[in-house]
């Protein structure tokens, strides 16, 4: 086996089991372990021994015999299987995925370099592609919304939709980390979606053109009764700035209230989510990191937010998480603010971004679970909100949005020291 390869792997293999790095958030997706049926047995052969001495003496001495196997598997590979040469490359990725994957954690995963690519840039507020949010946790690749002014939205995809065949390719078993990859791409291009909706008989083709989506984290503006309203849409290198001008702006107004809308925010940075909620909150902590050993590190509010005193609602569905759930779930602690919508999505875990050596993408690991100020986990719970409302598929079509609704009938309540209901009935459109 080529020595150069032989190091790279090694070094790989040593980043993973030495982790270390930055914390990040729920982002766009998850990849999840492939499915498939098993292959058609064959009879065992024994072989002799493959693995070359100048391999074991490589591997750290404490650790030949647990790797003895590993480097046995990959010989046989490259000895014995029928399609030669294989791709290297190809075997040190699926070797490091596979390893995640045995974790059995959703969250903990490796991401190939594109995708973590992909990531990154999403999160620094850019990117191309057809412009709508995701969710890669499901059997299909899902839209939770299409962005405002996106191709998305243009051709008319809606919350809810699956993808089931990408430029007519079928995506049935294919993990939709995968089919998100296929989706994005060069802007300019076309393409063609074919779409599973609730309701309709037959699945839905779509035609997007891709485009560079600039995407903003934050921003607001006025409704009526003195109520100001911003939208955090992520937890990215832009946001803090952008929330504190959007806040400036919006202050300046002098609003009697103000809705933070959260839905469908998927998350993003763990700092950026302590910065969100100091402008909301004069003191206290932000939140626990929980590890596995049983320790744990409290995040603090930073002093000197903009809006720390004006009377707020918290807007949050299905699709907010992680930081979006930091964020909510601090603010209802404290009794900063009333939650109103839906149950969170339940993404109450750390994770560690490790970039691996060559280019070669990164690993994801879960390191240790939130907790709220009060100590209460959100991991696979969520957040129960205040008021209870959600917003159909129907209210979407017909560009409702009753979640919005009773967050300001909810501030009014507030306004006029009225008892504010634990849910509202969603509106029966008139005829």
């Amino acid at each position: 086996m080529n020595k150069t390869l032989k190091v790279i792997l090694l070094g790989l293999i040593g980043l993973v089991l030495l982790l270390g790095g930055f914390a990040g958030g729920f982002v766009a997706g998850y990849m999840l372990p492939f499915g498939g049926p098993q292959a058609t047995a064959a009879p065992i052969t024994s072989a002799p021994p493959t693995l070359s001495p100048d391999v074991q003496t490589a591997t750290p001495q404490d650790l030949q015999t647990l790797f003895k196997p590993f480097w046995e598997a990959w010989q046989i590979i490259h000895q014995q299987y029928v399609d030669q040469p294989v791709d290297d490359t190809k075997l040190i990725q699926g070797a490091i995925s596979g390893m995640m994957e045995s974790l059995g954690d959703k969250h903990s995963t490796y991401m190939d370099p594109q995708t973590f690519k992909d990531a990154n840039a999403q999160l620094a507020g850019a990117y191309e592609g057809i412009g709508a949010y995701v969710d890669t946790t499901g059997d299909f690749l899902t839209i939770t919304s299409p962005m405002i002014g996106s191709p998305a939205e243009k051709a008319g995809l809606q919350s809810g939709d699956q993808i089931i065949a990408v430029d007519q390719v079928d995506m049935t078993g294919t993990n939709p980390e995968v089919v998100r990859t296929k989706v994005i791409g060069p802007a300019g291009t076309t393409v063609h979606l074919t779409v599973r909706r609730a309701g309709e008989s037959a699945p839905l083709e779509f035609d997007v053109t891709r485009a560079k989506i600039t995407i903003p984290s934050a921003s607001g503006k006025m409704l009526d009764n003195g109520i100001a309203y911003v939208q955090v849409t992520t937890f990215g290198d832009n946001t803090t700035k952008e929330l504190t001008d959007t806040l400036n702006t919006l202050l300046a107004q002098n609003p009697k209230g103000l809705i933070l809308d959260l839905r469908d925010n998927g998350g993003g940075y763990l700092q950026t989510a302590v910065e969100v909620v100091s402008q909301f909150q004069d003191n206290g902590v932000v939140l626990y990191e929980k590890y596995g050993n049983g320790t744990r590190k409290s995040y603090d509010v930073i002093p000197g937010g903009l809006a720390t005193k004006i009377p707020m609602v918290v807007l949050i569905n299905e699709g907010s998480a992680s930081a979006s759930e930091i964020t909510a779930g601090a603010l209802q602690d404290y009794g900063r603010a009333k939650l109103v919508g839906v149950v969170s999505y339940g993404k109450g875990s750390v994770q560690n971004w490790v970039p691996l050596s060559n280019d070669q993408g990164a690993v994801r690991v879960t390191i240790a679970r939130w907790l709220t100020p009060k100590e209460n986990t959100i991991d696979k719970k969520g957040l129960t909100p205040d008021v209870y409302i959600q917003r159909t598929p129907d209210d979407r079509k017909a560009n409702r949005d009753p979640q919005l609704d009773a967050a300001v009938q909810t501030l009014l309540a507030i306004f006029s020291n009225q008892p504010i209901p634990t849910s509202m009935p969603t509106p029966v459109p008139t005829p």
